[in-house]
């Protein structure tokens, strides 16, 4: 047997503000391609994404298996990685359970936890010229938020 896990004290409040913090960086990341079940997710989408405008190097480091968010990790970075059904950001990491396709975008049902929940996320992604991709709050959305893949 294992030690037990000790529980850092932390307020309620806190704790709730985290939460809809996390819930709401996830939910705002949009959807992705048509039919997924057993198979990764277009190409088109996979890789580290950060923010247009702001600086892949201040967000990633580069390691052997690819981007990793830099240590200390900044919680409030506009980023996220895409890898196989995975996607992550600086705070959560979610399974990619589905992804459909709805007109010019993609919609995508994540399973996503972090320390604090575990939630059900349906994001909205398109790729866009340039190699941009946008992701959107919902199906009325039309200018979107652009991010730009990291190398």
């Amino acid at each position: 047997m294992g030690q037990p896990i000790r529980r850092i004290p932390v307020s309620e409040g806190f704790a709730m503000r985290i939460a809809r913090f996390v819930g709401g960086t996830v939910i705002g990341l949009a959807s992705w391609t048509g039919g997924l079940s057993a198979r990764a997710v277009d190409t088109g989408y996979q890789g580290s994404w950060v923010l247009d405008g702001r600086d892949c190097a201040d967000v990633f480091s580069s390691g052997g298996k690819g981007s990793a968010f830099k240590k200390p990790v900044d919680i409030f970075a506009p980023a996220f990685v895409i890898s196989g059904k995975r996607l992550r950001t600086p705070m959560a990491s979610c399974q990619i359970k589905s992804a459909r396709p709805a007109k010019d975008r993609q919609i995508f049902l994540l399973d996503c936890a972090n320390s604090v929940a575990a939630n059900e996320v349906r994001v909205m992604l398109a790729t866009s010229p340039g190699g941009m991709l946008k992701r959107y709050y919902s199906e009325q959305d039309p200018t979107g938020v652009s991010y730009r893949r990291c190398s």
